[in-house]
């Protein structure tokens, strides 16, 4: 399970950095981020696909939603034990057993 999130977590990262670096040139003298190479593979995969470059980022921001709420599903499922056991310790803790002070803790003022 450590790996699948590793190996989804690192591509998704790296595109992240990416489109942000190089969407405001922020380029460190590396080309590939430069606003220029990122507006040319904008078009390639615009002319690949056949739609406008502009409406990319928009469907590759919610495939990454998507597989980002399919792994965590999957996390999820795959710790739902754990998960159902810190849910009851947690309810249980909020219920209305309010911690009344006892005979020994109270003020010996008089």
């Amino acid at each position: 399970m450590k790996w699948l999130l590793i190996c989804w977590a690192g591509p998704v990262s790296f595109l992240g950095a990416w489109y942000y670096l190089s969407y405001y040139d922020m380029s460190f003298g590396i080309f590939m981020l430069t606003r220029q190479m990122h507006d040319l593979v904008f078009d390639i995969y615009g002319k690949i696909l056949g739609i406008p470059p502009e409406t990319i980022p928009p469907l590759v921001a919610r495939a990454i939603a998507f597989d980002s709420l399919l792994v965590f599903a999957i996390y999820g499922f795959r710790r739902r034990a754990a998960i159902i056991g810190w849910w009851k310790r947690r309810q249980s803790s909020k219920s209305g057993k309010l911690a009344l002070p006892s005979a020994d803790s109270l003020s010996k003022a008089p």
